[in-house]
C-alpha cells in the first residue's frame, strides 16, 4: 500500500472510524511477530515429530537446520543463538536414540553449528540494516514535515482536506506538491507535479514551495506569484526539467482566480452536486519552460459561492489505471461521493482509487478539495506577524483587494 498523508476535517463520526484501524494495527502486528518469532520453533518440533513417527533416524536431521536459518528473518541473534543450540540438542537426542554412528551424528550436529552462526551473523546484519532503514525515514518524515507541511482544516469561510500518496511503499516524500497560505491578499494554494522522480524532483518541489509561500504573501497578483516562481526556476532548473502547476486564490468573497500552467484542469463543483473541468482558455506551458515558448500564463476568473468546491489533482490520479488498462475516472468519482466534508470526499476518492488500480498506486498522486463555507471575507495575514485573522471592521486591519480587470 502506499503511504497516504491526509490532512482536514475532524468531525467525531470520522476519527472513530480512522481510530478503528490504527487501534487495531499493533495488535495485528504485534501477533504477527510473536506467530513469526515462534516459527523456527515450530519447524524443529516438525522435524522432531516426522522423525519420531518415520524412525527414519539421520534421514531426517538436516533439516533441523531450517530452524536457526529461518530465525534469522525474523529473530535477532540471541533468539538464532537459542534455536540452533535447541536444534543441535534435539538433533543429538534423536542421533543418540536411533543409534546413529558418533562420526556421521558428530557431522550433522557441526552443520548445524556452523549453520546457526552464518544466520546469526545474517540477523545481527539485518539488524544493522533496520536501523539505518529507521534513521532514513525519520529524515524523510522530518523532510515531509518541511516540505509538505500541514494544511489547516478551515482557514476563514473555507473547509480544507489534502490526501497525499507516494507511489513507493517505504516513500513518505516524492514529485507531488501542494500548500495552502493566508495572505493579505486571500488564501492562496498550489498544487504540481515536478517532471521526474527521486531526489532531484524532491529538491525541485522545496524550491517551488518555498518561492510560493514567500510570492504568495509579497504579490498582489496571482500572475506576479507565477512570474516570481518562474524566474527561480528558470534559474536553477535544467533544460529538460519543468513543473506543471496550477495557482489558485480567493481575493474576495465569491470569486476565484485560477492560473494553470501546463497541468490537469481542477474541478469546479458547484453546491448543487455539478462537476465541471475548469478548462484553461488559453494554455500556457508549465513552469520553467516559458522561455522556450514565449507563450505567458493568463488568469481565469470564476465564480465562487457558498458551497462551491475546487478540487486540484495531480496525473497520479486521472492516469492510474486499473487490470484492463483503464483510467481511473475522477469526474465520476467525485460526482458520486462528493458532500459538504472536504475530508471524507477524499477519503472516499482516495479509497476508491486504491481500488480502481488493486491496492497499491505506480506514481505519485495528490488530491487537495477547497470549499467555500460561509459567505465571509477570506482570512487574512498581517503583514510581519504571520498569524491569521477574519477580515475586521477597523480600516486599519481590512486589506483592499485589487482591482478587477478584464482580461485580453
Amino acid at each position: 500500500m502506499s503511504q497516504a498523508r491526509h490532512h482536514g476535517g475532524d468531525h467525531a463520526p470520522r476519527r472513530l472510524f480512522r481510530n478503528r484501524p490504527a487501534a487495531r494495527g499493533p495488535v495485528r502486528r504485534c501477533a504477527a511477530g510473536q506467530l513469526a518469532a515462534g516459527l523456527p520453533v515450530l519447524v524443529v518440533a516438525v522435524v522432531v515429530l516426522v522423525d519420531v513417527a518415520g524412525g527414519a533416524g539421520l534421514v531426517w536431521l538436516p533439516l533441523l537446520a531450517a530452524g536457526p536459518a529461518l530465525a534469522a528473518t525474523t529473530n535477532g541473534p540471541r533468539g538464532v543463538l537459542c534455536v540452533g543450540l535447541l536444534a543441535a540438542a534435539t538433533g543429538a537426542a534423536l542421533g543418540v536414540g536411533h543409534g546413529v554412528p558418533a562420526g556421521e551424528l558428530a557431522a550433522v550436529l557441526c552443520a548445524l553449528l556452523a549453520v546457526t552462526a552464518a544466520s546469526g551473523l545474517a540477523s545481527l546484519l539485518r539488524g544493522r540494516r533496520e536501523r539505518v532503514l529507521a534513521a532514513v525515514r525519520s529524515v524523510a518524515e522530518a523532510a515531509q514535515q518541511a516540505l509538505l507541511q500541514p494544511v489547516p482544516e478551515t482557514v476563514g469561510p473555507f473547509q480544507v482536506a489534502v490526501r497525499y500518496s507516494a507511489a513507493a511503499a517505504e516513500a513518505r516524500i516524492g514529485g507531488d506538491l501542494y500548500a495552502l497560505v493566508p495572505t493579505p491578499h486571500g488564501v492562496r494554494l498550489i498544487v504540481g507535479d515536478v517532471r521526474g522522480k527521486g531526489l532531484p524532483a524532491v529538491g525541485t518541489a522545496a524550491l517551488v514551495l518555498g518561492v510560493f509561500r514567500e510570492a504568495a504573501h509579497d504579490e498582489p497578483d496571482l500572475l506576479a506569484v507565477v512570474g516570481r516562481i518562474e524566474r527561480s526556476l528558470a534559474r536553477n532548473l535544467g533544460p529538460d526539467d519543468f513543473v506543471t502547476a496550477v495557482v489558485a486564490g480567493c481575493p474576495r468573497s465569491g470569486h476565484l482566480e485560477v492560473v494553470n500552467c501546463g497541468h490537469a484542469p481542477p474541478l469546479l463543483i458547484s453546491a448543487s452536486g455539478e462537476v465541471g473541468a475548469v478548462e484553461p482558455a488559453h494554455p500556457a506551458p508549465p513552469l520553467g519552460l516559458r522561455a522556450l515558448s514565449g507563450q505567458a500564463p493568463r488568469l481565469q476568473r470564476l465564480p465562487f459561492a457558498v458551497g462551491d468546491q475546487l478540487l486540484l489533482y495531480t496525473d497520479g490520479v486521472t492516469e492510474a489505471r486499473d487490470g484492463a488498462r483503464e483510467f481511473y475516472p475522477l469526474a465520476d468519482g467525485v460526482a458520486r461521493h462528493v458532500c459538504d466534508e472536504p475530508a471524507r470526499t477524499l477519503t472516499a476518492l482516495h479509497d476508491e482509487l486504491l481500488a480502481h488500480v488493486g491496492g497499491r498506486l505506480h506514481d505519485d498522486a495528490a488530491l487537495l478539495l477547497l470549499r467555500r463555507n460561509a459567505a465571509e471575507e477570506p482570512v487574512l495575514v498581517a503583514p510581519g506577524t504571520g498569524t491569521t485573522s477574519q477580515t475586521a471592521t477597523s480600516s486599519a486591519q481590512r486589506v483592499t483587494p485589487p482591482e478587477w480587470t478584464r482580461m485580453p
